[in-house]
């Protein structure tokens, strides 16, 4: 194994296309395509931290069109084994309000057309039952008294918005969230044994959760620029309080299981 270049990952969402104030930029190549951009590393926390616009610099990608499986490659192949997801979600029942910060503890995955594993031959099922890992997802709670812990996460394939059937339906099946990006980016970071878990930014009521015209991509992107300084900070809190890696379930589900795709600097 090589020494890493970046022990911790951000992956920024829908308007947070910069976070680290002095960095080196590294274009990496993966056997699945380039990433979504250059991949930006520094320093917080006295951690070396890569950060990767998830949609691109200039919002590039639509959530449909993320090259999930280049990015978890890329970000594995400089060393990352720990990722904070920060991306933007609509809510869905009560419990949630726009402006809230959330760190879920379970997804659920309604995409269907993005291709969801490294895994293209063999017996290599990967363990998903707690999709997010529990070290680096109780460093974003206690980032800020404000984040509330637990939530499901419904991840849609877009990159249109919901009807209002379709999200009172999700809201139905008590589900909090709503989101595009979630997989399979979450499902590929473990695969590549990273520790990964995700901040998700509550920006609207989606479509069937109240009365109105429903969710606009505008309003979405406005609320989520206005928060990018207090995204910044609490992510910052979450990397200097996060536990090491070494003895989480998220790197070593593949003890004993034969891959049958590539982990860089394993």
């Amino acid at each position: 194994m090589s020494a890493p270049i970046a022990e911790v990952a951000v992956i920024g969402g829908s308007g947070f296309y910069s976070f680290l104030p002095d960095a080196t930029e590294h274009a990496v190549t993966t056997p699945y395509g380039d990433p979504s951009a250059p991949i930006a590393v520094g320093e917080v926390a006295g951690r070396s931290v890569a950060f990767l616009p998830r949609h691109g610099r200039h919002h590039d990608h639509p959530p449909h069109g993320i090259p999930y499986r280049a990015n978890a490659w890329a970000l594995r192949s400089l060393g990352v084994r720990q990722v904070l997801a920060p991306c933007a979600v609509g809510g869905l029942r009560d419990t949630v309000a726009p402006g809230d910060l959330v760190v879920p503890d379970q997804l659920v995955d309604r995409t269907h057309r993005r291709v969801g594993s490294f895994v293209e031959s063999g017996a290599v099922h990967l363990p998903f039952a707690d999709p997010y890992c529990p070290g680096v997802s109780a460093a974003l709670a206690g980032a800020d008294p404000d984040v509330r812990a637990g939530g499901t996460m419904v991840v849609v394939e877009g990159p249109r918005f919901s009807t209002r059937a379709e999200s009172r339906h999700y809201a139905d099946q008590g589900w909090d969230l709503i989101n595009m990006t979630g997989a399979p980016e979450a499902a590929l970071a473990r695969e590549m044994g990273q520790c990964y878990a995700s901040l998700a930014l509550v920006t609207d009521m989606d479509a069937g959760a109240e009365s109105g015209e429903g969710v606009g991509q505008e309003e979405v992107f406005a609320l989520f620029r206005a928060n990018l300084e207090r995204l910044t900070l609490l992510l910052g809190a979450a990397i200097e309080g996060l536990p090491g890696p070494d003895g989480c379930a998220c790197g070593s589900w593949w003890d004993g299981v034969d891959l049958t795709y590539e982990v860089p600097n394993r």
